[in-house]
């Protein structure tokens, strides 16, 4: 079995962010990350790998020269093999979709997964823009997964239970947090993800349609205010709930 896990390089999910300019980040000194819901998403497939050595793991990953170090980290981390798909990143995920599906395509994979979003934008849309391009079955938000007989069965958290679904192989699933807790690498690992191949192809060429306007940092919270006089300042704080916030 072939499954390919397609991942994104992120600012870390940690770090303070500084808006630079109406539409960037200041990049000055930041620490880039696989995106946490693409790890969760290499997990299972690397679950899959431990229980069926036959399992071909590899990891996608859209961008530039950058991108290599996440893709390092994958393979430190049990996957087989990387590949380095040369494009732009943008805001819009249908061009990202078709760079992705175009070298997908290529690698007729049993099993292809995404993390449910990207940690930096959120848009949830690749995984499922992907699926319809090559035309393949598709399951959202998967908590657990598991394999039969020329399909796979998924498990979405619902409020209040679980729904089971059974898609037939091919197909793309999206995971979100789970029973999928990443491994770390370990230094065996690292040390063989040196010696992994990392495969460049450069993405068809697509101009995107959508593009980022500005970027605006949350407004500053206004300071609290702290009453003194414990429970002789209860009217006092009804008043002003009254008075500022309109609760009662």
């Amino acid at each position: 079995m072939k499954i390919v896990v397609c991942v994104k390089r992120v600012p870390d999910t940690e770090a303070r962010i500084r808006v630079r300019g109406p539409a960037g980040i200041d990049a000055a000194g930041l620490k880039y990350v696989l995106s946490p819901y693409d790890e969760f998403a290499l997990e299972g497939a690397l679950r899959l790998k431990d229980s069926s050595p036959d399992t071909e793991v590899v990891a996608l990953s859209l961008g530039d020269d950058s991108v290599a170090e996440q893709l390092r980290t994958a393979l430190a981390m049990g996957a087989d093999r990387a590949i380095l798909v040369r494009g732009a990143s943008s805001d819009d995920g249908f061009a990202v979709a078709r760079s992705i599906a175009a070298v997908v395509r290529n690698e007729s994979p049993d099993l292809l997964l995404f993390g449910v979003k990207s940690a930096d934008q959120g848009q949830q849309q690749v995984g499922p823009m992907v699926a319809e391009l090559l035309e393949l079955p598709c399951v959202t938000a998967v908590s657990s997964f598991r394999l039969a007989e020329g399909s796979v069965r998924a498990d979405r958290e619902l409020d209040g239970g679980t729904a089971t679904f059974e898609a037939s192989l091919p197909c793309v699933l999206t995971i979100t947090k789970g029973e999928y807790e990443p491994r770390y690498p370990s230094l065996r690992g690292i040390m063989l993800a040196k010696r992994k191949p990392v495969e460049e192809v450069d993405a068809p060429a697509e101009a995107p349609r959508v593009r980022l306007l500005s970027l605006d940092p949350p407004p500053e919270r206004p300071p609290a205010t702290i009453l003194e006089g414990g429970a002789d300042a209860i009217p006092e704080l009804v008043q002003r709930l009254r008075r500022e916030t309109g609760v009662f």
